[in-house]
This record gives C-alpha cells, structure tokens and sequence, in this order.
C-alpha cells in the first residue's frame, strides 16, 4: 500500500506561485508526517484550531477525505450591551490519501487531541472492499 495526497500534480506546481492557488493553503494547515509502527501506518494531521467536531473523516473509493471546517465570532460588549468589538474567522481545509480498496472504516482507527489528528491505516491486505463509510474519531 502506498499513501499517496490525491491533488498532487507537478504541473500545479509549476504556477503555485504564479496563480496562489486555495488547495495549497490547506497543506499548510495539514501538514501530514506519516510512520510505520507495528504494522500500521501513522498519519499525523496538523489541525491547529479545530475541534474534533469540526474534522469529518471519510473512506469512499480507496482514498480516505479528511475535510475540516471552522467559523468563529468573538465579540465584546460593554456595560449597555452594545458591541465596540466584533471578530469573525471562517475556515476549512480538505485532503485525501490514497490507501487502495482493500479497507473498511472499521480498519481504520481516528484519534484527535491538540489540534492533531491521529489516523492509524493498517499495512496488510484486508479481503473485504468497502466503497463508502464515515470514520468515526474517538
């Protein structure tokens, strides 16, 4: 099994610069180390300022979709209740990982603590093929 982002293209990178494209700011808010540990592959996500509730996880078509949304106001008031401040921030990202057809969302195991998501993908081959299911995060 390979791990493989599915946006990836050379020839994107190629005008990243000159066009600014959205989909490459998501890589930087998740950022992805991934290792091999006792037969697993580790995925871990940078999602600083989300909540877990705020990250969906999703297996359909051999590509686990990790999709990320987030708006906030912050707002004070002074003694009237009127506001002399408000701040709004709206966000999301998304990414995708190829892992093949040979798993279920049973198979794969979601953790979410500090802003980083934990995703544990075994490396062997599994029998079964699933062709969509949500990944439930513990």
């Amino acid at each position: 099994m390979k791990l493989v982002p599915r946006h990836y293209s050379l020839f994107d990178d190629l005008f990243d610069d000159m066009f600014d494209r959205p989909s490459y700011h998501n890589l930087a808010v998740m950022k992805t180390d991934v290792h091999e540990k006792d037969g697993n592959y580790i995925l871990d996500i940078e999602l600083p300022g989300y909540n877990k509730e705020d990250v969906n996880i999703e297996l359909k078509d051999g590509y686990i979709n990790i999709s990320a949304s987030h708006d906030a106001t912050d707002e004070e008031k002074d003694a009237k209740g009127n506001i002399i401040r408000q701040e709004r921030s709206f966000g999301s990202c998304s990414r995708s990982f190829y892992v093949g057809n040979n798993f279920t969302a049973d198979d794969i195991k979601a953790k979410f603590e500090n802003g980083i998501l934990q995703l544990t993908v075994p490396n062997k081959d599994v029998q079964q093929i699933e062709t969509s299911n949500k990944i439930m995060i513990e």
